[in-house]
């Protein structure tokens, strides 16, 4: 019987959703003066979106143009409009500030700004006259009605794209399945944890539901071990047959515990805290705890996770966090140049 309540209020939801891009779709949005890329998905968090975010930004910078990353700043705390999280020269607020992920962001792009504002519009006017951006990523975008775009991707996990195809609060989808025709292009992402049968599924679907937009392919690759009490980092290979207290605050927790049992780590305890948990200090003094009372060779956590963690001044030597990066499935090029030919059609250099 719980789920009839659940059913009713994702009804609601729904009509509320399609209200608003209704009437959003009749009204003008607002245009920024350059390329407007935006990066988001259907469903509530966990498509690792902040990853490809990073290497959109990372690629824009290469080629040349001036990026930057316009964010809503979800969980920030502070009072002003438009906050900037990082310039050029590195990284002007804190975590409480900006939020885990905008935070994050700013630590893995050096030269990228990152600035955050509930009005992207703002944020991005921002970037132009600061910093002469001519590309801004939106972050979290799709849902982001009031902006133009030149590019929207839409990100999905391949192995649970639609989660049981219903709207909140009954399920994970923020908007009906039928609005991904907004979309430009798909972007699935851990396709190597989906099977084959289910991705072949899955495309099949999609083409035939929405004809002529391109499908790329994606994964989350772990690329280092990094303690920060020590200043050492080291490859993932360094975790195969460790013993490790795990512990992860964010959307798919069990996504993390996977990525460390396929890396050959033996999680001996695995902790799952709510997403964008605040850590306290005695909570990492029980884990620590917990490590030397299970002989454990360390504590090992998410990057997100380490963000939050960087306020309470944690400085043991054994905690580490585990980096992932972002990457295209044997479609880079095809993706790159799609990017550009929009940038050429729109207002890139």
């Amino acid at each position: 019987m719980a789920t009839v309540p659940l059913a009713a209020l994702s009804f609601l939801y729904g009509l509320g959703v399609r209200l608003r891009v209704k009437t959003h779709g009749r009204s003008r949005r607002q245009s920024l003066p350059g390329f407007v890329l935006s990066i988001g998905n259907l469903t509530v968090g966990g498509t690792g979106k902040t990853p490809a975010a990073c290497m959109v930004a990372e690629w824009a910078l290469k080629e040349g143009y001036r990026p930057a990353v316009l964010s809503r700043g979800y969980g920030g705390r502070h009072a002003k409009k438009v906050l900037e999280v990082s310039d050029e020269h590195g990284i002007t607020a804190t975590p409480v500030e900006s939020g885990d992920e905008p935070y994050l962001l700013a630590t893995r792009l050096r030269g990228v700004p990152v600035i955050i504002s509930k009005r992207r519009y703002q944020a991005g006017l921002l970037a132009r006259e600061k910093h002469g951006t001519n590309f801004f990523i939106l972050d979290d975008g799709f849902q982001h009605l009031a902006l133009e775009r030149d590019l929207d991707l839409v990100f999905m996990d391949a192995a649970s794209p639609f989660g049981n195809g219903h709207l909140l609060p009954w399920g994970p989808l923020r908007e009906p399945v039928a609005h991904l025709n907004r979309a430009d292009a798909f972007v699935f992402t851990r396709s190597k944890r989906g099977s084959a049968e289910s991705g072949h599924t899955l495309t099949g679907s999609l083409k035939k539901k929405f004809p002529g937009k391109p499908l790329f392919e994606s994964d989350h690759v772990p690329e280092k071990v990094i303690f920060p009490g020590r200043d050492k980092d080291y490859a993932p290979e360094f975790l195969n047959r460790k013993r490790v207290i795990a512990f992860a605050g964010i959307a798919r927790p069990d996504d993390f515990r996977h990525t460390l049992t396929a890396l050959g780590a033996e999680p001996v305890a695995f902790k799952a805290f709510p997403d964008h948990h605040p850590y306290t200090g005695a909570e990492i003094r029980h884990l620590n705890e917990e490590k030397d009372r299970l002989h454990a060779d360390c504590l090992v956590t998410t990057e997100k996770d380490w963000v939050r963690l960087k306020d309470l001044r944690v400085q043991h030597l054994d905690l580490a966090f585990l980096r992932i990066t972002f990457e295209l499935l044997g479609q880079a090029e095809k993706f790159f140049s799609m990017i550009k030919e929009k940038a050429r059609q729109g207002q890139g250099p």
